[in-house]
Formats: C-alpha cells, structure tokens, sequence
C-alpha cells in the first residue's frame, strides 16, 4: 500500500545516513541558493543563468551568431590550489578557472559564452566553497560569459579535510570566417605585447618548491616589493583579455593570438603560425617585471629555463598586419591594456623562437 512522503528523521538513531557517511544535502543545497544570485550576475544574450535543472541551455541565434562554429575548452588552476589553501584567499581562484579556458578561446578568434564549473571535496566548506564560486562568477563577468551551471561533488575519503579541487570548462563560437588559424599569419607580421598580472595560474610546482627550499613566508612582504605579503602577489588571479582582444580586433586585422601557460614564451608562440614562420622577439622591448626577476635569482634559473616555465610578465600575444600596429597599440591603451611593439614574424630558420639580447635584458 502505497503512503505519503516522510521526511522525519528515523526512529532508529543508529541507522545509516548520508549525512553520517559524510555528505551533507542539505548545506550543497543551501550552497546552490547562495550562488544563484553569482550565476545571474553573469548572464548575457542567448543565456539562461538559473541553476538547478540538469543542463544549462545557451541560444547561439539570441547571441546574434549566423554561423557559428563551436570552440570549447576545459582546464584547472594546477597547484596554485594549495598556495592559495595556505594564504587563505580563495575567491581568486575562481577568476583564474574562467581565465585559463576563456584565455584559449579568444586564441582561436571564438568569444566566450557560457562556463561551468566542477568543485570537488572531501567536506564542504560552504564558505570557501561560496568564495570560490563568486570568483568564478567575476571571471564570467570579466569573460563576458554565463555562469550556466556546475557540479559541487562531496567525496568523504578521497580528499582531505580542507582540501579541493577545481576545474572548468567553457565554450565559445566564432563565424565560420573569423576563426583564427596557423594559416594566417605571414612573414612581417608584427608581435604586439599585453601585460600578464604576475604567474597567473602555471609554474606553482615550481613556485611552491622554491618558498620551501627558501624557507619564504608568505605573510611577510615580498622581497621585491615591500607594500605587499608575498603570497598574495603569488596568487594573483589571471588576467582575462576578452575586452583587449575585442578593442584589438576593432582596430586592425588580428592574424594570431597565443596565451602564455605552461611553457611560457618558448613553447606557446608557435602554437599560433606555420612551420614556415619564427618569432623574433625583442626582449630589451619591455622590463622583466621583478617578481620573474627574484623567481630567477631564486632559483638560479637560466634564461632559457624561465622563458620555458613561466609568462615572464606577457600574458597575451597578439600577431597584426603591419599597417595595424599603430592603430591596435593605441586601441589596447585606451581600453587600459599595458601593451608594447615586441617583435615580428620572419622566415623560419633553426628555431621557432628567438629571443633576442635576452642576456642584456634579463641581467
């Protein structure tokens, strides 16, 4: 015989429940209602940010796409996850999550769209757990894209107590005729410059060996700046460049775009041009900013192994048509972008990448 729903606690004290065992329904679902308002902060033509159905829907014909080609892109923020456990400053990991997948979506011409986010632990902490997400919902704001949905996985005995983990995927669509491509940028193309915001979200493996090998601490102010604790320059969040690329874009005839992660300045460029083409890069262009400078005194790091492992204060390169330089310079400062003329695209010869007088500039 069937009876209504019961949601009285059992008689039995000592029977199983999930919450016994670890996971915690009601306080996720007091963690959704605490987001929603995060989630609608994002929202943006073709969206529907309301959460807590079982997909997030996006409208590409109210985004005002005729024909789009889809660009998705998924990524984490790697162990800059456990500094940040130690500074205690979680929010700005949310911001790099959005970052390092919309970063690579405007690397191949797309705009961002939506985002979605899996949170993992062993126990919720819905206040980290809260912060966390409303960084993410300020990257989307910075992205331009909705926060559509996600997933908070408790997993008692996997992680350990105070520990999570985060990842994030994004998709974005460009028309089909503005895709970028290796086929695009030709020799004389010039290489123009935007500043990153510190090491943003690659590197931290060797970042977090160096504080312990140094015995750092990471409340005291930063060796190479006095205003401020070391750990919180470190976990700087990353630099999202949706605005720049689109004031780039206004302004001249974009042919490429690398965002520097892992693998830094050697590795990323020529993910952006043909075989047929090197980079050469003026490295007296700019000043290597002095975080870089301690990391490689630091360490005793060579030249070409920084270059190779970090963004070395460069956190997007954009390739332009040579009669475009001026015009996309002035466009990248009048939307607050730190840009510079850095170098050009010539004929391949040994190496995809040359860094010229690095010697001089990095000394």
């Amino acid at each position: 015989m069937s009876r209504p729903y019961d949601d009285s606690q059992p008689d039995d004290t000592s029977a199983l429940t999930y919450k016994a065992a670890g996971v915690d329904i009601d306080k996720a679902d007091r963690l959704v209602s605490a987001i929603k308002p995060h989630a609608a902060r994002t929202s943006r033509p073709g969206s529907n940010p309301d959460l807590g159905g079982f997909g997030g829907l996006f409208d590409l014909k109210a985004a005002g796409f005729t024909d789009p080609v889809l660009v998705a892109a998924t990524d984490g923020v790697g162990t800059k996850l456990e500094l940040a456990r130690k500074v205690g400053i979680h929010r700005g990991l949310g911001i790099d999550l959005v970052a390092m997948c919309a970063n690579d979506l405007l690397a191949q011409g797309a705009e961002p769209l939506f985002f979605l986010d899996y949170f993992a632990t062993g126990m919720l902490d819905s206040d980290i757990a809260a912060d966390v997400i409303a960084g993410i919902a300020d990257g989307c704001v910075d992205a331009g894209c909705a926060l559509i949905g996600g997933e908070t996985a408790e997993m008692p005995g996997l992680y350990p107590k105070g520990e999570y983990d985060l990842a994030g995927f994004c998709v974005g669509a460009a028309e089909r005729d503005r895709l970028l491509s290796v086929d695009l940028p030709q020799n004389g193309d010039q290489l123009i410059c935007i500043a990153s915001d510190g090491v943003h979200a690659n590197g931290f493996s060797l970042v977090r060996k160096l504080i312990e090998t140094q015995n750092a601490d990471l409340k005291a102010p930063a060796p190479f700046d006095s205003s401020r604790p070391l750990g919180e320059i470190l976990i700087t969040p990353t630099r999202i460049y949706s605005r720049a690329v689109k004031a780039a874009g206004a302004a001249g005839t974009i042919t490429g775009i690398a965002h520097i992660t892992g693998g830094g300045l050697i590795e990323n460029p020529p993910r952006v041009y043909s075989d047929k083409l090197a980079l050469e890069m003026d490295m007296t262009s700019y000043e290597l900013p002095a975080l870089f400078r301690w990391l490689k005194a630091a360490a005793r790091m060579s030249d070409y192994e920084l270059a190779r492992t970090f963004n070395c204060g460069v956190g997007l390169m954009i390739f332009v048509r040579p009669q475009d330089t001026d015009n996309v310079l002035n466009a990248l400062d009048e939307a607050g972008e730190t840009a510079w003329r850095a170098g050009e695209l010539v004929d391949r010869g040994d190496a995809s990448v040359c860094l010229h007088h690095i010697e001089e500039a990095w000394a």
